[in-house]
C-alpha cells in the first residue's frame, strides 16, 4: 500500500533522526541517505501534483467569481 504524504514525511523525520544520532557505520548510512533522497522526491512529485490541482477563485471585472488554475511563477 503506497503511503500518503504525512506518513512518508514522518518515514523521512525518523531516517533523519538515524543519521543523526551517528550509531550507523558509513555503509547503513549511505543507505539511509538513499532511502530518504527517494522519499524526499516522492513527496516533491506529491506536493507539485496537489499544487496542479489547485484552483483559485478570483472576482472577474463584473464581481462575479471564476475559477482559474493554480500556476506557479
Amino acid at each position: 500500500m503506497k503511503k500518503n504524504f504525512e506518513e512518508q514525511i514522518q518515514e523521512l523525520e525518523k531516517i533523519i533522526n538515524e543519521l543523526e544520532n551517528g550509531n550507523l557505520n558509513l555503509d547503513d548510512s549511505v543507505v539511509k541517505f538513499e532511502e530518504g533522497m527517494k522519499i524526499s522526491k516522492e513527496c516533491n512529485k506529491m506536493l507539485e501534483n496537489a499544487e496542479k490541482k489547485i484552483t483559485i477563485l478570483l472576482n472577474d471585472e463584473n464581481g462575479e467569481k471564476k475559477e482559474e488554475n493554480f500556476e506557479t511563477e
